[in-house]
């Protein structure tokens, strides 16, 4: 069950705009850990159909930068929800991602981000992708820009169901 603050985005819509905002997400299994006023985590289980080496069992450097992507953008959409009550659409402008280590076979990869700054129409987030177990070894670490009311589309699809909470 995802954590939440009280002065946050209530998890239950974070993880309806990752698994049915975002479909790329619900097919990589993505999972929303912790949601608070400017910080996210997601997770991505091991699959084994993400590996980029099979020999080692390495996951795929395309897995990693979904999730990344994915949990720097929902930490621009807590912020925004936090600064503003409302959601708008944004898009990844820029990130750069450095990788420092292999996201190792057979373990879950985390990955938290922050929102530092929010302007009238950019955001900047920075995060890193870590095993849960050893949260300082980083997989990859993360800096991002994003644009915000990219577009009049709204983040979540009009027929999204969100448990416990009203359309």
């Amino acid at each position: 069950m995802p954590q939440i603050s009280p002065d946050s985005i209530d998890p239950k819509v974070v993880e309806a705009m990752v698994l049915q905002g975002i479909p790329h997400c619900a097919a990589l299994g993505v999972r929303v850990i912790e949601v608070r006023s400017s910080h996210v985590t997601l997770s991505l289980p091991y699959n084994a159909d993400l590996v980029g080496d099979p020999v080692s069992g390495i996951l795929h450097g395309g897995a990693v930068t979904s999730l990344i992507d994915s949990v720097a953008g929902m930490a621009v959409f807590a912020a925004l929800f936090a600064a503003q009550q409302k959601l708008q659409a944004i898009a990844t402008l820029d990130l750069r991602i450095d990788y420092l280590k292999p996201a190792l076979a057979q373990k879950e990869l985390y990955a938290t981000a922050e929102c530092y700054k929010l302007t009238r129409s950019i955001a900047f987030a920075r995060g890193r992708a870590y095993h849960p177990e050893t949260p300082d070894d980083l997989v990859a670490n993360c800096v991002g820009t994003f644009m915000i009311g990219s577009s009049d589309k709204p983040p979540l699809p009009k027929d999204a169901k969100v448990p416990g909470v009203k359309p």
